[in-house]
């Protein structure tokens, strides 16, 4: 009971990650139809923009060692705000320069180009940092905390709570919200919300930059646990976007619930057979995939022709 007691937490708080980066996949893929397939390279920016951050205000150079006396919740609130500024303006640079320039044209241009788009950014953060992982302490220390005879890490709780935090602050805003409300409208029909007054373009490229800023986020906090590293993403990214499948890509509660369960599987199958996670989850995939096609809270559309 204690082992799984402690897979739990540990599972939810990687549900967490996997939660911010698949809804920043809905995001992006209800404005515009199309994902940013270098996703997980805006991880990698977050995290290291973070651990810069952190350096800068601690008075070091960017590759300088980061220790733990360096990382106050002050300081930490500054590399968080870093960690969203920077990958945000990478998501509107992405926008203008991979995505824009192919949307609305046959063919899938645009996925090559995000692809590329994200291999540039981590062969700049490759070119910057190197390839050693960088440690990041986190800001409530590295001492376990006991729960019913479980280990929990602090940085644990404090990415359980950042995601859920965000997730309903973007939940609120999405339904109660008049930006929401166009963000909605742009995504049911970008020419009804153009004639109704909806500046179509402001809040694609609105999405764009929450898209890039949740990866970003996610990036830093998950950091202190598996350090930061500019191979790091791909895996996270792959994951959160199959967690946004089994969820349901049209909604975002859909990819937050599918993030928490990607993250429960995958921890609790590890306590049997570490090396059956990655299949595990994919089996899932197939599962829903032939049972629920749209996922677990999706909608099927319905075409009138």
């Amino acid at each position: 009971m204690v082992v799984l007691l402690q897979a739990l937490f540990s599972g939810l708080a990687l549900g967490g990650i996997y939660s911010l980066v698949a809804v920043g996949f809905n995001i992006t893929h209800s404005t515009t139809r199309t994902f940013n397939f270098g996703q997980g390279e805006f991880l990698v920016a977050g995290a290291f923009v973070a651990v810069s951050g952190l350096l800068l205000i601690a008075g070091k150079g960017v590759t300088d060692p980061l220790e733990q006396a360096d990382v106050s919740m002050l300081a930490y609130g500054g590399g968080m705000l870093a960690a969203l500024v920077i990958p945000g303006i990478l998501g509107v640079l992405l926008y203008l320069t991979a995505v824009r320039p192919f949307a609305g044209r046959s063919g899938l241009a645009w996925v090559m180009s995000t692809i590329g788009f994200g291999v540039l950014v981590q062969n700049t953060a490759l070119a910057i940092w190197g390839p050693s992982p960088m440690v990041m302490p986190s800001p409530l220390g590295g001492e376990v905390i006991r729960i019913g005879g479980a280990g929990v890490l602090p940085q644990e709780f404090l990415v359980l709570g950042a995601s859920i935090v965000v997730m309903l602050v973007l939940d609120t805003v999405m339904r109660r919200t008049r930006i929401g409300k166009a963000v909605r409208a742009v995504a049911e029909n970008r020419n009804a919300a153009t004639l109704m007054g909806i500046d179509v373009s402001a809040v694609v490229i609105g999405a764009f930059v929450v898209s890039s800023a949740l990866a970003g986020l996610a990036g830093m906090l998950v950091a202190p646990i598996t350090t930061a590293s500019v191979f790091m993403g791909l895996t996270l990214a792959l994951k959160a976007f199959s967690a946004a499948i089994v969820g349901g890509l049209d909604n975002p509660r859909g990819c937050m619930l599918g993030g928490f369960l990607m993250g429960l599987l995958e921890a609790l199958v590890g306590l049997w057979h570490a090396e059956l996670r990655e299949i595990a989850i994919f089996l899932l995939i197939i599962v829903v995939l032939v049972v629920k096609p749209e996922g677990l809270l999706g909608r099927r559309r319905v075409e009138k022709v």
